[in-house]
């Protein structure tokens, strides 16, 4: 296959600054994972933010993480079968915030910090997908102009995205991918997206890999070629020395990054 489009490099702030996994939630603290609140204390502490997005009823971009309402709010039901307005109206637990909206979030880190926005697969193939979550965050990044980057576990999303808005660097987001851990995605796709063949045809210009990986081939040819590596998701200090051995910059949780100096 051919190159869809140039790659775009990242930020040198994705490289600079710790990446905290889904703002730096706490819900001990009432900022759970993806909030407003763990937004703006990411903001507040000078790291930069990593956010998921899933697709509305109504062709929107909400930050969330998971396809199904139960786990992070009272509602019920899956995020697609809802509009950004009636999911406004969903309070997160363990906080007074709602389900924020992408351009609601863009506009609370207004280019302060890097913020890297993961692309949730909306198919449960990594298949092909019909483009409208994509289009969304083409839409709300069109005016944005602080640094950022689009990703995700599904390369025809990011391929999407290389079509929709070639000015924003993007990757892939790669993992073992495990059969027994990936089930049920079938198992050939799991050894399809595990050799990460897609990385030149989407234009990416960095990959965010699973940590436990890292020491995997694939991942030191990649870096090898320039392809900048993040990596998820790390938990302590000692987990992240070891990982910036091969890795450029972390996702971290659990424990606050040490800030560059």
């Amino acid at each position: 296959m051919t190159k869809t489009r140039a790659a775009k490099a990242l930020d040198a702030a994705f490289l600079r600054l710790p990446l905290a996994h889904r703002a730096l939630h706490n819900r001990a603290e009432r900022r759970p994972e993806n909030s407003p609140a763990a937004i703006r204390a990411a903001v507040a502490a000078g790291y930069g933010i990593e956010i998921d997005v899933q697709g509305t009823a109504d062709g929107q971009a909400v930050v969330f993480h998971d396809e199904w309402l139960e786990r992070l709010t009272d509602a019920t039901g899956l995020v697609k079968d809802h509009t950004a307005e009636a999911l406004g109206r969903i309070t997160l637990r363990d906080c007074d915030d709602v389900i924020p909206t992408l351009p609601q979030v863009l506009a609370m880190v207004a280019g302060r910090v890097p913020l890297l926005i993961e692309i949730k697969d909306q198919t449960d193939r990594m298949a092909e997908t019909d483009g409208r979550l994509e289009a969304a965050v083409a839409r709300a990044l069109q005016d944005y102009t602080g640094p950022v980057a689009v990703m995700s576990f599904n390369p025809h999303a990011v391929a999407n995205m290389a079509r929709l808005a070639p000015e924003v660097p993007r990757g892939i987001t790669t993992a073992a991918y495990d059969h027994a851990g990936w089930a049920p995605l079938d198992p050939a796709r799991c050894d399809e997206l595990r050799e990460i063949a897609d990385y030149d045809r989407v234009g990416a210009a960095f990959i965010s890999h699973e940590a436990a990986d890292l020491g995997r081939d694939r991942v030191a040819a990649l870096k090898a070629k320039g392809a900048a590596i993040l990596t998820w998701t790390i938990s302590s200090a000692a987990m992240e020395a070891k990982a910036r051995l091969v890795a450029d910059n972390v996702t971290f949780e659990g424990y606050l990054a040490a800030q560059p100096a």
